[in-house]
Formats: structure tokens, C-alpha cells, sequence
């Protein structure tokens, strides 16, 4: 019988077979051992605000039935809060899921897409799995997206998009409303910026960039996953002016985000009491943990995030710890891409989980 030769895209036949990120289950799959600290993702150790845990369960019983395909509740708690229009808003299962709506509505083989090197990793993923060309610009010597360096690319490839995450992921390093506003007027105007807010509730409130007005060349992804505590139930939203939110509704898979994430959302949205909580928690935990690795003697970049950046000396080293921690069950990650290899990025924890971390990271260190 002649063999049977399937056939792919193009695009996606030319494509390394690698993934994102090895997700800590799969780490624990590999040794054998679990992981008691699981410190690598930037998941919340704080959990799901009380209410929205109650929003949750009380959904279950209605899991039988598909989630409202226009998350119209959420939507319009959201477009109240940000004091924007519902036309200018779209949910999505995720920043992840949103990231590959607008490579699909903006790139055709062969666009070109401006972003940092050893930003973001998934991004890549979609403009790539899309046929676009990825155009990286390193980091500054202070840890920082270089805005003048982005924004030159821009010019000078004829970009389609350019990704900016403010709070950056992996650094955590911010750059204040005035920044970015400038970095926005210096790109050129056909060119659309996709402004990643991921880590946004944990930023200095009076630096950041408002949201409204809306301007129509930028894309601001949101989430509940980090503050939130929600990263397994996979929702998030973008607000942009009305033309692009409308071009998603094309293609985007309707039914995606399910009736459970959206009480979760709609509840958590109404406790700002917990979001509070978790913002000051984080906080004093940053601070902590960046005062344990400068008595070691490493650096600790300063953070805007869940989590802390700490140049530890090498590529060699910082994979080194990595796998020592992982031997101890505390799961961590570092940068894939020089010199931010050299450095390990730890998940804020809880006072419980830092003492356990510290312990290790004696030990390691």
C-alpha cells in the first residue's frame, strides 16, 4: 500500500517543531517528582477573589449551555468601568487567543512585524504561524524596551504591527502614560501598536496610560488572569476603536469563552476589595525577594509586576538554577534569548510560599 503523504500549509510545514513554554506539568511528568512551588508562570498565588468564586460555582449548574457568544453582561460591566463604548471592546479566551485574532486580521505572508528581542514568546508564535516576519529590536542596558529603537524599525521595514507589552514581560520594567503616548505619535501611521496591559493592575495607576479616548491604531490587550487569579479559565478582552473590534467579529470562534469565565469576571470585577489586596500583598513580596537577591550579591531589575527579574551573572548560571530549584519542587523559568538568559524570573508568592522559596534559594544560591 503507497504511503500516505499528508500535506500542510506552507507556511506551517516550514515551521520548527518547538512550543512556547513547558508547562510545570509536564516538567513534573519528566522527573517523576511534583512541584511544590509553583513560582514559573506568573500565576496568582492569592487565588480567585470569594466572589467570583461563588459567581463560579453557582455557573457550573448551568454548564450544559453554551456562554453568551457576545459576552454582552461583561462587556458592558467592562465598557462602564473603563468609561468606553461596547464597540470598542471584544472578549476573548485570553490575551493568548486575542494575539492570534489580530495577527489573522492584519498579516499576509511576508508582513512585517516589529518586537522586542526575547519579548513575549507566544506572539511570535502567531506571526509566524501566519507567514509574517518577525524584526526584533534588543533590550536597552536598563532592562527596557528600546521605544526609539521599536519605533525606527517600524519606519524602516514598513511594518504591519508592532508589539509593545507595558508592563514588559520578562522584565516587569514600565515606561509611564507620557512615554508611551510619545512612542505611539512617533510610529508611523499605518502601522498598528499592539499594546500588551497584561500586568497592568500592578503598575503605579496615576503612570498609566488611560483608556479612553480610544485611539484607532492601537490595540490594548487586558486580562484576568494575573490580578485576577483566573489564568485556567482563559479570559480576556481588547479595546480598540470600532473598525477593528468589528473586523474579529469575522472569524473569531463565537462560543470560545464559556458562561463560567464570564460570572467569574463579571464578579470579580465588582470585588475590588481582593484585587486591592492581592496589588499591596505583591508589592511587599517584590520587595522582599528583591532585598534576598541583592544579599546574595545578584541584581533584582525593578518590577511592575507579579513577579521579579534577577540578573544572576550567566546564561550557564541562570539555567543552573533553574534546574536546582526544580530538584528542590520549586518550579521558576528564565528568559530563552541573550543577555536575559542571564537572569531568572520568579512569580511573587505568599509570605508561606517565600519563606519555602527562601530556604531553596539559600541553598541554590
Amino acid at each position: 500500500m503507497a504511503a500516505n503523504h499528508l500535506r500542510f500549509s506552507k507556511v506551517i510545514d516550514a515551521l520548527p517543531a518547538t512550543v512556547p513554554f513547558v508547562a510545570p506539568e509536564a516538567l513534573e511528568r519528566q522527573s517523576g517528582k511534583p512541584i511544590e512551588l509553583r513560582l514559573g508562570a506568573n500565576e496568582s498565588p492569592f487565588g480567585i477573589s470569594p466572589k467570583a468564586m461563588e459567581a463560579i460555582r453557582a455557573e457550573a449548574a448551568m454548564g450544559n449551555f453554551y456562554g453568551d457568544p457576545e459576552s454582552l453582561e461583561l462587556r458592558t460591566a467592562l465598557a462602564a468601568k473603563h468609561g468606553i463604548s461596547l464597540n470598542q471592546m471584544a472578549v476573548g479566551s485570553g490575551i493568548d487567543e486575542i494575539l492570534g485574532w489580530i495577527t489573522r486580521a492584519f498579516l499576509d505572508p511576508g508582513d512585517t512585524v516589529v518586537t522586542s528581542l526575547g519579548g513575549y514568546p507566544t506572539f511570535n508564535y502567531h506571526v509566524t504561524s501566519f507567514g509574517g516576519k518577525l524584526h526584533f529590536v534588543p533590550y536597552t542596558a536598563e532592562w527596557k524596551n528600546d521605544l526609539a529603537g521599536l519605533s525606527q524599525a517600524a519606519r524602516e521595514t514598513h511594518a504591519r504591527l508592532v508589539y509593545l507589552a507595558n508592563p514588559d514581560n520578562p522584565t516587569g520594567t514600565f515606561y509611564s502614560a507620557q512615554a508611551v503616548m510619545e512612542f505611539i505619535e512617533s510610529l508611523p501611521k499605518d502601522a498598528v501598536l499592539i499594546l500588551d496591559e497584561a500586568y497592568i493592575e500592578f503598575a503605579d495607576q496615576s503612570e498609566v496610560l488611560p483608556l479612553s479616548p480610544v485611539m484607532d491604531r492601537v490595540i490594548r490587550l487586558r486580562t484576568f488572569s494575573k490580578a485576577y487569579g483566573m489564568a485556567g479559565l482563559r479570559i480576556g478582552y481588547a479595546i480598540s476603536g470600532p473598525e477593528i473590534i468589528a473586523v474579529f467579529d469575522k472569524f473569531r470562534n463565537h462560543f470560545g469563552v464559556n458562561r463560567v469565565a464570564q460570572a467569574g469576571a463579571l464578579a470579580a470585577l465588582e470585588d475590588t476589595e481582593f484585587l486591592e489586596m492581592v496589588v499591596e500583598q505583591t508589592r511587599v513580596g517584590r520587595a522582599d525577594l528583591a532585598m534576598a537577591a541583592e544579599r546574595h550579591g545578584h541584581f533584582a531589575i525593578p518590577s511592575s509586576t507579579n513577579f521579579l527579574l534577577t540578573h544572576v551573572g550567566s546564561d550557564a548560571r541562570s539555567s543552573q538554577m533553574v534546574d536546582e530549584l526544580l530538584v528542590r519542587g520549586v518550579f521558576i523559568r528564565k528568559p530563552g534569548i541573550l543577555p536575559l538568559s542571564e537572569c531568572i524570573r520568579i512569580t511573587i508568592g505568599t509570605p508561606t510560599q517565600h519563606a519555602k522559596l527562601l530556604r531553596a534559594l539559600d541553598e541554590v544560591w
